[in-house]
């Protein structure tokens, strides 16, 4: 079922690759689409060399970030790569999909995000996705939704997220040199890590799980 998952996400990105380099040519570099998917492409690939009875969703991401950190250049290497390795640390062998294992790992990734770019929330950065997902996760905690629910949730959290970054001023990244400029575009990173969640999300009712 990882694997598959895995297999999905990549597949759901390379798909992407040629609208996220657009909206990153309007303010960026004009590769994040290629970055992401060769990103993907190369965890794919570890992912198919670890054993099956080693296969689990901690060394899934641990696998997932490591490709990206030795594979992709520029700011989503490290920064997807850090945030998928320190998300794999909450979790082991035995951990369950549920709500409060979800809202953990966007914990310990926005965390290792942060230390890695020095961004925060409204700076325009994946954060503006990837927070509001964890803060709608945390309230669904609180509010003892179910697992289908809460997904549903958050993926309307981040939707609004990207739609927040159309509103401002990019402060990181190349972006951040056209200052004003950057206003009424969406954040190349904010929409690629909605993708992902969106993926992610898709896969789970695709397979029933949810």
């Amino acid at each position: 079922m990882i694997r598959s998952a895995v297999k999905f996400l990549v597949d759901t990105i390379i798909s992407e690759k040629n609208h996220l380099t657009a909206l990153d040519t309007k303010i960026g570099d004009g590769d994040h689409g290629l970055n992401m998917a060769r990103g993907a492409t190369a965890a794919l690939e570890a992912i198919d060399e670890v054993d099956e009875e080693n296969l689990n969703a901690s060394t899934a991401l641990e696998t997932v970030g490591q490709a990206f950190i030795m594979n992709v250049g520029g700011a989503a290497g490290p920064l997807y790569g850090t945030g998928f390795v320190d998300a794999s640390k909450v979790l082991n062998k035995n951990s369950k999909l549920d709500v409060d294992t979800l809202e953990k790992v966007f914990s310990a990734a926005i965390v290792g995000i942060q230390r890695r770019g020095h961004a925060k929330k409204s700076d325009k950065t994946m954060l503006d996705t990837l927070i509001p997902i964890q803060e709608s996760l945390k309230q669904s905690i609180e509010d003892k939704k179910n697992l289908a629910e809460a997904l549903d949730e958050a993926m309307t959290a981040a939707r609004e997220g990207v739609e927040y970054t159309k509103t401002i001023v990019a402060k990181r990244g190349r972006a951040a040199y056209i200052g004003e400029r950057s206003i009424g575009f969406e954040d190349p990173g904010a929409v690629s890590s909605m993708i992902i969640f969106r993926a992610f999300c898709q896969f789970l009712k695709d397979n029933e799980i949810i």
